[in-house]
């Protein structure tokens, strides 16, 4: 099935203004979890929603949190959400990072005790428009799902890294993933009738490599998903490289931020991101910088592919879908799609009135 954004968006916002949000925050979490199912990450998208209730039913995040500047200085802050919304203080510490950037040409800001911030892609974007480069390392503290290079056991989160670089007079280069082989939320949507997962994205205990969700998640009856039920692992990409990637985010954004490093015992959802931001115009090669840019790009997408291939840059299959689903309405499996209606049954909404 297919549903318009808008009307997506509008039904998750009203989800979440009967669970308690104000409504400029129930609006956020239904623009920025659609969002993302329209750049193609669905595993970011609505198919949160039953999660973020459960959370904010069981306290893990709470609604109407401000973020609060702990350390301020011109070029660098300390943000605490307060275990508040991810859609609230994403923007928030984004917004403060590019505003102490454009004043002194650098600026870091390390937010810690964020719920869910979402697509870590869509804060690069964010930077991008305002012209500015930014880097992102994010860690889950509560969250253990991924096996380091060469074991079984779970001792990472799926550590997300972010870049964006501003090109004038084209598209921002976006680059977005989590260091695991597969985000956790994919393995959710794969559960739930979506898009397969690679072979052998997943580990069990004995070592075999899996595809099956159930290798996460335990068994797949029911509504709801426990990635704390399965026995096994998601696997880092890139063998050692991606696992030293993670090990990094766990580091940098969870130990440096003090928001806290991945482990047992830990609040379900606590995110940290330690961000960087550039604005070019401080290196006074803003000019050149672009040039320089669209000439590499150029260059890069003249690469001869291969067989049935094409070359593409970083952000271009997320615009493409974002355009495309725009057009035609965001793909919802049939079991997504009942979650959500589930979640608005006990508040009298009526999901499938939002489709017409």
């Amino acid at each position: 099935m297919r549903i318009a954004a808008d009307r997506l968006s509008a039904y998750v916002r009203d989800i979440f203004m009967r669970e308690g949000c104000a409504a400029d925050e129930a609006e956020r979490i239904g623009r920025y979890l659609v969002a993302a199912n329209l750049t193609g990450h669905d595993s970011h998208g609505v198919v949160r929603v039953t999660r973020y209730v459960e959370w904010l039913r069981e306290g893990e995040v709470e609604a109407g949190r401000t973020p609060e500047i702990i350390s301020d200085a011109p070029s660098f802050a300390l943000v605490d959400a307060g275990y508040g919304f991810g859609q609230t203080a994403g923007p928030f510490a984004t917004d403060l990072g590019i505003a102490k950037a454009r004043d002194n040409g650098v600026a870091i800001v390390a937010l810690r005790h964020a719920g869910h911030l979402g697509r870590i892609g869509e804060w690069a974007e964010r930077a991008a428009a305002a012209g500015l480069v930014s880097v992102h390392f994010v860690n889950v503290a509560g969250s253990l799902l991924v096996a380091p290079f060469g074991s079984v056991e779970r001792r990472f989160s799926t550590a997300p890294f972010a870049a964006g670089f501003p090109v004038p007079g084209a598209e921002p280069i976006i680059l977005d993933f989590a260091t695991s082989l597969v985000a956790e939320g994919k393995v959710l949507v794969a559960s739930r009738g979506g898009k397969a997962l690679p072979e052998g994205a997943l580990v069990e205990p004995d070592g075999r490599l899996s595809s099956d969700p159930a290798t996460l998640f335990g068994p797949l009856d029911g509504v709801e998903r426990d990635n704390q039920r399965g026995a096994g692992a998601i696997r880092a990409f890139g063998e050692h490289k991606g696992s030293g990637l993670a090990l990094m985010c766990e580091l940098l954004a969870g130990a440096l931020t003090g928001s806290g490093t991945a482990g047992p015992g830990r609040r379900r959802i606590c995110n940290g991101m330690l961000s960087i931001y550039v604005t070019p115009k401080a290196f006074g090669t803003e000019h050149a910088m672009a040039d320089e840019a669209r000439t590499y790009l150029d260059f890069f997408k003249s690469a001869r592919p291969m067989p049935g291939a094409e070359v593409l840059l970083p952000g271009e299959p997320e615009r493409r879908t974002r355009a495309q689903r725009l057009a035609e309405g965001v793909p919802l499996p049939e079991p997504v799609w009942e979650t959500l209606l589930a979640a608005g049954r006990p508040h009298g909404l009526d999901g499938d009135a939002y489709r017409d």
